[in-house]
């Protein structure tokens, strides 16, 4: 007897319809598979005898071939074990297929015949439900994350008996429902930047950063709070919105990341990867392409700290998918596309023992050692940073007497990037882009013109910086931003001045930045 049942195959951040063929004929008993299926899905098979078996059914004693069509595309994950099972069960009438039309199954067995948690739920749903299946049976516990997606019925099903149970009319499983809005709105931050003693020109960067999207690079002596500025720029950044909160929720959930206590990102990632960290973890791969530290922190943060210690083949990796916001695996078995619209941000020492320049700590590094260190970073890398900042460390006078000063708080901070960016969002409603980094050169040209005395500035500064055409079209994006958060809607001089003010590595190409 034929059988055929649907579950979903995924690539990347996508996933496609697969159906599961089971034929049952004479001959020696024997399970084989066909239709590409990699090491954890030929190993399903003795999953499924036991589960079946120890679920109170008898496996056949039959030959048993299982095809996953389509037969040319690479199936992997264990979430096929569920649809196997159901396949032979229907092959053998312990469930009647004409109940199993509208339905697609994921999910992993035990040998015990119980229904486990799977990686990857959410993206495989999406891909089910554009494919036109609106009904799904998944592990109770991917039920929370699966409920985000809206227009779908959710099965969450425990056991393989009760499974068998339900699709026979002897018991009764309810739809999952879940109020996804209700997680959203849970947004609480442990930090914020009223917890940091002066730096108020820092934080102004990082309004500029956050208001337009822009990346930072945090230059100072140890101790001088770079990671504590960095730590606190979600605090700052604007709420993200469902479709954003989804969008990320589903790298999360690919890279198992996910719980069924949060089953919805709803706070900007911020990723912090130890500077020892492999290009595979940093950017992705693997055999089977996973998201990497970069794709984690998709519309979010990157902080690299002490981003001179990284291994230098590693940063330059970065380059491409910084200016592409995504990141392009090539593999055997096809390209595998993962987003990666970060705000990148990275702290450094001026040199390798951190006090060049300093006027309370003596520099012990010889010129050698300085330059040594410096040459790790390329001025391409470099180039991509948009915002380069001085963090000078607070004395001890003014620590004191700024205790019982007022502080600018997160709260304060955000409201003004907010604002800076209902306008960005109002002025490109009819393009594809958010906010000024975004900005194309034919975009650049239309929504930011500079009057001549900018112009006259710009031309300048070209000429004395040896600016790139890159660094360039940077520091326009950064004038618009800074525009915005003053309510401009024209670029002035002392918007061009302040935004070339956070150019330092174009300004002293011979410091570090």
């Amino acid at each position: 007897m034929l059988s055929r049942i649907y579950t979903g195959a995924l690539y990347g951040l996508d996933s496609k319809l697969v159906s599961v063929e089971t034929d049952l004929s004479p001959g020696l008993p024997s399970l084989s598979m066909v239709g590409l299926p990699d090491l954890t899905v030929r190993e399903a098979k003795e999953r499924i005898r036991a589960a079946i078996i120890n679920s109170g059914f008898q496996f056949p004693a039959k030959r048993i071939t299982i095809n996953l069509s389509p037969a040319n595309t690479k199936k992997e994950g264990s979430h096929f074990d569920l649809p196997i099972a159901v396949g032979v069960l229907a092959s053998i009438g312990m469930i009647q297929e004409e109940n199993l039309k509208e339905y697609a199954f994921i999910g992993e067995l035990s040998l015990a015949g119980d229904i486990n948690r799977i990686d990857g739920a959410l993206p495989l749903i999406i891909g089910l439900k554009e494919s036109g299946v609106n009904k799904i049976v998944l592990p109770k516990d991917n039920a929370p994350e699966a409920s985000l997606i809206k227009g779908i019925d959710l099965y969450p099903v425990q056991k393989l008996a009760d499974l068998v149970d339900y699709f026979n009319g002897a018991i009764q499983i309810t739809p999952y429902k879940e109020n996804a809005k209700m997680v959203y709105n849970k947004n609480i931050h442990s930090m914020d930047y009223a917890e940091v003693a002066g730096q108020e020109s820092i934080k102004r960067a990082v309004t500029i950063c956050c208001a337009g999207g822009h990346g930072m690079l945090l230059i100072g002596p140890p101790g001088s709070g770079k990671s504590m500025i960095a730590k606190r720029i979600p605090t700052v950044m604007p709420k993200m919105t469902y479709e954003e909160c989804l969008e990320v929720t589903k790298i999360y959930s690919i890279g198992g990341a996910l719980s069924k206590e949060h089953p919805l990102v709803t706070e900007r990632p911020f990723r912090s990867p130890h500077h020892t960290v492999s290009g595979a973890a940093l950017i992705g791969g693997g055999k089977k392409p996973m998201p990497g530290e970069l794709s984690f922190a998709h519309l979010g943060v990157l902080f690299l700290d002490e981003l001179a210690e990284f291994n230098t083949h590693i940063l330059e990796m970065l380059r491409q998918p910084l200016e592409d916001c995504s990141v392009t695996l090539a593999r055997a078995g096809g390209t595998f596309n993962f987003p990666c619209q970060v705000m990148l941000v990275a702290a450094s020492n001026p040199c390798p023992c951190g006090y060049l320049g300093s006027q309370t700590h003596e520099c012990t590094c010889s010129q050698a050692q300085i330059n040594h260190y410096r040459s790790k970073l390329s001025g391409p890398l470099l180039d991509r940073i948009d915002l380069h900042v001085q963090v000078m460390p607070m004395d001890y006078e003014f620590l004191s007497q700024h205790k019982a000063k007022a502080r600018v708080s997160s709260s304060e901070m955000r409201n003004q990037v907010e604002k800076a960016r209902e306008k960005q969002i109002r002025r490109y409603k009819n393009y594809s882009v958010l906010f000024n980094s975004q900005l194309t050169p034919a975009l650049l040209n239309k929504f930011c013109r500079l009057n001549p005395e900018c112009e006259a500035i710009m031309d300048a500064s070209f000429k004395k910086l040896g600016l790139s055409a890159r660094a360039y079209s940077r520091i326009i994006k950064i004038s618009r931003t800074i525009a915005d958060l003053e309510d401009s809607d024209t670029i002035d001089t002392i918007h061009v001045a302040e935004a070339l003010s956070y150019r330092l590595g174009d300004r002293k190409r011979n410091e570090l930045g």
